[in-house]
Formats: structure tokens, sequence, C-alpha cells
């Protein structure tokens, strides 16, 4: 596949997932759904190994990798599908285009990485802007809301501090067998979670909710991650950092056009906040010494 094409693919599934996500719960339980999805996405995987005959490394890194990973995986996914009764699809995507952000700043106090610059600082502030005017709403009475941002925020920690300590660990096998192990880890924690939860088949199959986990878990949980990994290897970092500014838009396009979905203002103020603090986190040195050269 061309890199266009590649990049173009992974903004749209990014930008779908939160939606299929809400539509994937609806009419079954959030723990079943997550469930099925990871299935999918372990047996999808297993015949995508072995077909292009990638073997599983089995070497102490791997492994870390795969414990790291599918503990993160779990965490994750578990409070955003949790976070999903109460919050709407665009405002899943908003908050995990934090991930940036987060991971920036846990670069900084784990892998010393990165150093703390003014421009970083500035992006960061704006980002905590854009989530405390996200919050907003949750804060004036609606504690299903709060909860539900609650989750989805720690969710999106989790995530990120998760992709920190595997980058700190460095295993450098093949991406997909990297995500088979990873999903072999966490498919156990979910099948514990809903037959905790329930532990009950659904009496009745929603057609829109069974091609949601469909679609999740093909697209979002397995060629979804396979095209951004060929993304980091042949893009530009600056390029794929367009990405994250772009996703959270079209989220929240999508949820509103086919959802339903309202947005409210301070969600839109908070939107800018959060993309402009992505981009003055990224680019922000960039511009300044484009400014004062002139």
């Amino acid at each position: 596949m061309s890199l266009p094409a590649a990049f173009v693919s992974v903004i749209l599934i990014w930008s779908t997932t939160p939606l299929a996500i809400k539509w994937s719960a609806a009419g079954v339980s959030s723990s079943f759904s997550v469930l099925l999805r990871m299935l999918i996405g372990v047996m999808l995987c297993a015949a995508l190994l072995a077909l292009f005959r990638v073997q599983l490394p089995l070497h102490r890194k791997a492994l870390q990798a795969y414990l790291i990973g599918g503990l993160s995986m779990f965490s994750a996914m578990a409070l955003t599908y949790w976070s999903a009764q109460y919050v709407s699809s665009g405002m899943i995507a908003l908050l995990f285009g934090l991930s940036p952000l987060i991971t920036s700043l846990g670069a900084m106090m784990w892998l010393k990485e990165e150093t703390l610059t003014p421009s970083k600082t500035a992006g960061m502030l704006l980002g905590m802007l854009g989530l405390a005017l996200v919050f907003k709403g949750g804060f004036s009475g609606q504690g299903n809301l709060l909860a539900g941002l609650a989750a989805l925020l720690l969710a999106v920690v989790a995530q990120a501090l998760g992709l920190v300590w595997l980058k700190r660990i460095g295993d450098d096998s093949p991406p997909l067998a990297t995500t088979f192990g990873i999903l072999l880890v966490a498919l156990p924690l979910f099948f514990a979670a809903w037959y905790w939860e329930d532990g009950h088949m659904p009496s009745v199959w929603p057609s829109r909710a069974m091609a949601a986990i469909m679609y999740l878990g093909s697209f979002g949980s397995v060629l979804g991650f396979a095209l951004y990994y060929y993304l980091i290897k042949h893009m530009e970092a600056g390029r794929i950092a367009l990405i994250t500014l772009m996703t959270p838009v079209l989220a929240l396009l999508l949820g509103h056009g086919l959802n339903n979905e309202e947005i409210q203002l301070h969600v839109w103020f908070g939107t800018g906040c959060i993309l402009l603090g992505l981009g003055v986190h990224r680019w922000g040195s960039l511009w300044v010494q484009r400014f004062s050269s002139k």
C-alpha cells in the first residue's frame, strides 16, 4: 500500500473507531462487546501470522512487551467501553487526542528522552485548559457524564504510559507478532471481566452492534495498528502527528451526523485548545525559529 493511502486509512479508521465502540455496545453488554472484538482480533492476527509465516518471538523482551502491552490494552479498553455508556463518540476521540501530550510527559519523566521546552510546556497547558473545558459539562451536575469522562481520562493515561513502558523495554519483534502477543495476554482478562460482570451470551444479536464489533475486531484492532506501524517506519514523525490533529474533529462530526450527538459550545472551545496544544507541543519550537529568522 502507498504511504498516502495508508495515511488516509489510519485517519479514517481512528476517526470511526469511537462511533463503532458506541454502536457495538448497543443491545449487548460492553464487556461482551469488547471480548468479542478481541477474540476476532486474535483469530485474524493468527491467520495473518500463518499467512506471512511470521514467527512469534518468545525471548525475554518480547514476553515483557506482551505482558505490559496486554495489561495496558485491557485497562484502556475496559475503561473506554464502560465510559461509552455515558460519553459521546466524539468525546472519546477528543480525549484520546491527548495521548501524545501524556506520552511525551511520561517519556520526559521515565525515559529522559526529551527536555521540557517552553513550547512543550505551553502545549501541555493548552491541553489541560482544553480538558478543563471538556469536563465543564460533567461538573455542572451530570454525574454519569463526569464519571464517564474520568474513566476515559484514566483509559488515555493507561494507554499512553503503556506505550512509554513498551518503548523502555525496547523489543524489536515484528509489529504483527507484538500485536498478537498483546492480544493473547489481554484476551483472558476480558473474558474474566465479562464472566464477572454478566457471564451470559446475549439473547438478541443486533445487526448494527455485530457489524460494529466485526469492524473493530478487524480494522480497529489489527489493520489500524499494522498501518500505523508501517507509517512510523516510512514517514516523518511530524506528518504522522497530523493524524492526532485530524481524528478528533472528524470523530466529533461523525458522531453528530450519524449518531445525533449534541456538541456543546464549550466542547468546541475545548477541542480547539487541545488541538492547538498538540500543534504547539509538536511544532512550537520550529514555529518560533521560523518567526525569529524573518
